[in-house]
């Protein structure tokens, strides 16, 4: 089912647990840029994945942890991860999903990249903390970042070139 919403396409898959759907290319950049100014401002907490209960069935260069210690094996991985979570952008954007377990919780967003030839999935969280909390700022929960299981397709990433031209003219 697909559906228009507030300049967004929603999208409802047969996932019991999840709402997805295709933000427009301005949503997309106004979430990179929230998301870089958190980081960038100093008082983001980053939590990162590295030991997630799906991975004890799947092959292990396919982890969190594993891609983790492949591509940045010298460096603080939060400090590499906030790196990389600066330099995202609509271009490598794929969908925002709802987890409807938590619907208090915000969407996550997911994107792909290339490393060393191969294609990492990315998917985040965003949660504002509120200012009366301890420590105040943003909450950046890293749920996946590993190399793929499936190549990615042209077609997985709506605003790439000519895509997201076609895309954006469709909304209209």
């Amino acid at each position: 089912m697909l559906t228009k919403g507030q300049g967004s396409d929603i999208i409802s898959m047969k996932r019991e647990n999840e709402s997805r759907r295709i933000e427009s290319r301005i949503e997309v950049q106004a979430y990179i840029a929230r998301l870089v100014y958190a980081i960038e401002n100093g008082n983001a907490t980053v939590n990162f994945q590295r030991n997630r209960q799906v991975d004890s069935n799947r092959n292990k260069k396919h982890t969190n942890r594993y891609t983790i210690s492949e591509l940045f094996p010298d460096g603080d991985e939060i400090e590499a991860i906030k790196s990389e979570l600066r330099s995202l952008k609509a271009e490598e954007y794929i969908e925002t999903m709802k987890d409807i377990r938590y619907p208090k919780k915000t969407e996550m967003r997911v994107f792909g990249r290339k490393y060393l030839e191969k294609d990492v999935y990315i998917k985040i969280r965003v949660e504002l903390i509120s200012v009366d909390h301890a420590s105040g700022g943003s909450y950046i929960f890293v749920m996946s970042f590993h190399f793929s299981e499936i190549d990615f397709k042209e077609e997985d990433f709506p605003y790439r070139k000519n895509r997201g031209e076609k895309n954006e003219k469709n909304k209209e």
